[in-house]
């Protein structure tokens, strides 16, 4: 009986979850309410640079994120009160676990679980409705080569591995984006072996004659294509675009089925 009774209480937490991450889901890209983005900061190699650089940081230095997804709202006719607001939470010492260097889905279920559970234990959401939680690791960009950056759906939560540099700033809140852009929904739209975007949805301007050179880099296409066989990453989100695809995945256009 008390087993059954364990059991029981474990089934209800377990939908209560369920319950409240699609309420968050669906809620994060509703827009009709801001949106918050809350950016933990994270010394992620150790080093007196990227300690530094940290101590210096700002909200200001996030606020063209906020910028890019209002253009991009107002290009799809999404109301214009309906934004995110970049928040600059204190810096935290720990660092998130990382995820499996190998794509086998049990591992990184398992490893989404720690994820979510690290989050919950370091970063506790204040105040009603979702709320988004990236959390930056900052690297010495004379030292490291930064790893791939993720994030999920499930919780919002994104780990964003970038540089310890102001004149990479900019390109920082490239990766930043388009992981808050993951954690609604929106799917990489490149090839993950070359980073070449694919076409047509990994393109800004699939429709542009000539096709390549291309102006601008699709957002979760990640890149500017400038021929078949390069693509360079963008300077800052004013060289970026939400796509059409990309603008379904988040709500800013209708589904295809609707």
């Amino acid at each position: 009986m008390f087993k059954t009774i364990r059991i029981s209480i474990l089934l209800i937490i377990l939908a209560a979850v369920a319950v409240s991450t699609y309420r968050a889901r669906t809620k994060s890209v509703e827009w009709q309410f801001t949106l918050p983005i809350n950016i933990y900061p994270i010394n992620g190699d150790g080093s007196a640079a990227s300690d530094q650089y940290i101590r210096g940081l700002s909200v200001d230095e996030f606020k063209p994120i906020e910028e890019f997804i209002q253009r991009e709202k107002d290009v799809y006719g999404k109301q214009v009160n309906a934004g995110v607001e970049v928040r600059l939470q204190p810096t935290l010492r720990e660092i998130p676990p990382a995820p499996p260097s190998e794509q086998n889905t049990l591992d990184v279920m398992w490893w989404s679980l720690k994820f979510r559970w690290w989050a919950y234990r370091h970063a506790k959401i204040v105040g009603p409705g979702p709320q988004v939680r990236l959390f930056v690791l900052f690297f010495d960009p004379k030292v490291n080569r930064v790893q791939h950056s993720t994030a999920l759906q499930q919780g919002l939560i994104g780990r964003v591995n970038v540089f310890a540099s102001t004149e990479l700033s900019a390109t920082n809140n490239v990766v930043i984006a388009h992981e808050f852009l993951h954690t609604l929904g929106a799917t990489d739209k490149y090839d993950p072996e070359t980073d070449q975007p694919y076409f047509p949805d990994g393109y800004a301007e699939p429709d542009r004659s000539p096709l390549l050179p291309q102006r601008y880099a699709e957002i979760m296409g990640g890149r500017i294509v400038v021929s078949n066989q390069d693509a360079i990453i963008p300077r800052s989100l004013k060289f970026v675009t939400i796509g059409q695809k990309t603008a379904r995945e988040i709500n800013l256009l209708p589904k295809l089925n609707e």
